[in-house]
C-alpha cells in the first residue's frame, strides 16, 4: 500500500509506518523525542542493530532509517524457532542492554505505554530500574537476516525496566512462556524450561538473575492480563487483538506457567 509515494509497512498495527526510500516515516508521539534520544546513545555505544534516528520530516512525521531484513508472521514458521534463533535473540538483547546501561533519561522524558489507565491490581516487577530497553520483543519487532535475529525495531513501548523483566518479555514470545495450544506448531511439543535455559546461558545471566526470573515472568503474566483487557477497552486495535484470541490465550498462559514454574527454576 502506498502513502505519500512511501509504501506503508505492518497493515493492521496500531501505527501508520510508511518507507520512503531508505527511511520509515512515523506519526510522532509524546514520546518520540525521548526515543529518538535513547536510539542515538545506542548508537553512539556501538550498538547498530536498531533504527537510526533521523529527526523529522517537512510534514512533521518522525524519521528513521529503514531496517532491512525479513520479520516473522505469527504463528512463527520452524525456521524461526531453532536454537540458533534463541541464542542470536539473547545475545543480541544483551547487546542492547550493555549499550543502554549508562544512558540516564532526560529530566523531562516520556516513555510509551499501552492505551488506557492503569488497572488497579497491578504490581510492579521491580523496586528500581536498572536501565530503559525495548520490552516488546514480539515477532514483528525482531529483524531476521541470514536466518536470525539481526535487529530490532519499533521502541515504542522502551522504558525503564531491569535486565530480567526486559528478557521475560522476550521468553514470552520466543521461548514461548504460553499454553502448548497457543505455541506456533513447531513448538507445541517444546522443551520450555530447556529453551529458558538456553537463552539464560547464551545471555550469560548471573545466579542473581536466575533465581528471579520465574517469579517475575509469573507476576508480568498477571499484569499483562489486567492491563492488554484496559488496552481493548480504550483502542479499537487492542480490542481487535483481544477478541481474536488474547483473552483466551492469557490466562492459559498464566496457568501454564503456574503448573511449570519448578520445572524452569530447576533447568535454570
Amino acid at each position: 500500500m502506498n502513502d505519500g509515494g512511501g509504501q506503508q509497512l505492518g497493515e493492521g498495527g496500531w501505527t501508520t509506518v510508511v518507507r520512503i526510500g531508505d527511511t520509515v516515516r512515523r506519526p510522532v508521539r509524546p514520546f518520540t523525542a525521548t526515543i529518538q534520544q535513547y536510539l542515538a546513545h545506542l548508537h553512539a555505544l556501538g550498538f547498530d542493530a536498531a533504527p537510526v534516528p533521523l529527526g523529522y520530516d517537512d510534514s512533521g512525521r518522525e524519521v528513521l532509517s529503514y531496517v532491512p531484513g525479513d520479520v516473522p508472521v505469527e504463528p512463527l514458521p520452524a525456521e524461526a524457532t531453532g536454537p540458533e534463533v534463541l541464542t542470536a535473540l539473547a545475545r543480541l538483547i544483551r547487546r542492547l542492554h550493555d549499550a543502554a546501561q549508562g544512558w540516564v533519561p532526560p529530566e523531562d522524558a516520556v516513555f510509551g505505554s499501552l492505551p488506557g489507565i492503569r488497572p488497579s491490581g497491578v504490581m510492579p516487577l521491580f523496586a528500581t530500574p536498572e536501565l530503559v530497553s525495548h520490552q516488546d520483543y514480539c515477532p514483528g519487532n525482531v529483524v531476521f537476516r541470514n536466518g536470525v535475529p539481526a535487529s530490532l525495531i519499533d521502541f515504542d513501548l522502551a522504558r525503564p525496566t531491569t535486565r530480567v523483566a526486559d528478557i521475560v518479555n522476550a521468553l514470552y514470545w520466543w521461548a514461548p512462556l504460553l499454553h502448548p495450544a497457543d505455541r506456533a506448531p513447531a513448538l507445541a511439543e517444546a522443551d520450555i524450561p530447556a529453551r529458558v535455559r538456553l537463552f539464560a546461558d547464551a545471555y550469560g545471566m548471573n545466579a542473581e538473575q536466575r533465581s528471579t526470573l520465574v517469579d517475575v515472568a509469573i507476576q508480568r503474566g498477571r499484569n499483562a492480563s489486567l492491563t492488554a483487557k484496559t488496552a481493548a477497552d480504550a483502542d479499537p486495535v487492542f480490542r481487535r487483538w483481544w477478541n481474536e484470541g488474547v483473552k483466551d490465550r492469557m490466562p492459559r498462559a498464566e496457568a501454564w506457567l503456574s503448573d511449570n514454574a519448578g520445572l524452569i527454576r530447576a533447568a535454570l
